[in-house]
């Protein structure tokens, strides 16, 4: 049986785009190499974390959508301060990260100073020893992704009370 050209070239560009789509739908599956930001898989009998924690902070902490960009991070640390800018993306929409940002720093004992919004929203956080500023936009170079870059300084000499020279501070 003969086609007609017409009907011919459709029949070629619906299954052309059915192998594009199929192999696009594979190139995930194995054989490339592994997103490190990515958690492993929880056990059968382990719960899935929830969250993200940021560096080596312990109080702040991210929905697990949100993953390190280490690429466009820095972190520093002295023995009187550390600190850094963590950038993080993720498929969430700006409010909701927002409300779990400032409920999960409330948790942890942070005290909320200030909110900014426009087109972008700024929240900053300050406990006795830490700051923490937080800017979340959608991302424009990622479709569909929200960044939040951390702005995290602690002073590690507040915290052991010694002066800016490490020597212990008198009472």
């Amino acid at each position: 049986m003969r086609f007609k050209g017409g009907l011919y070239l459709i029949i070629r560009c619906c299954v052309l785009l059915l192998v594009v789509v199929a192999l696009n739908g594979c190139s995930g599956m194995g054989g490339g190499s592994k997103n490190i930001d990515t958690p492993p898989p929880a056990a059968d009998n382990e719960l899935a974390p929830v969250t993200t924690m940021v560096e080596s902070y312990g109080d702040i902490e991210l929905p697990i959508e949100m993953t390190l960009q280490t690429k466009k991070s820095m972190a520093m640390r002295t023995d009187s301060f550390k600190g850094g800018i963590h950038v993080f993306t993720g498929n969430v929409q700006i409010a909701s990260l927002r409300d779990y940002i400032v409920a999960s720093m409330r948790n942890h004992k942070w005290k909320m100073v200030g909110e900014a919004s426009y087109n972008s929203v700024m929240l900053a956080f300050t406990k006795p020893n830490k700051t923490c500023m937080v800017v979340l936009a959608n991302n424009t170079g990622v479709m569909g992704k929200t960044q939040a870059n951390l702005y995290v300084t602690v002073d590690v000499a507040a915290v052991n009370r010694l002066n800016p020279f490490g020597e212990p501070v008198k009472q």
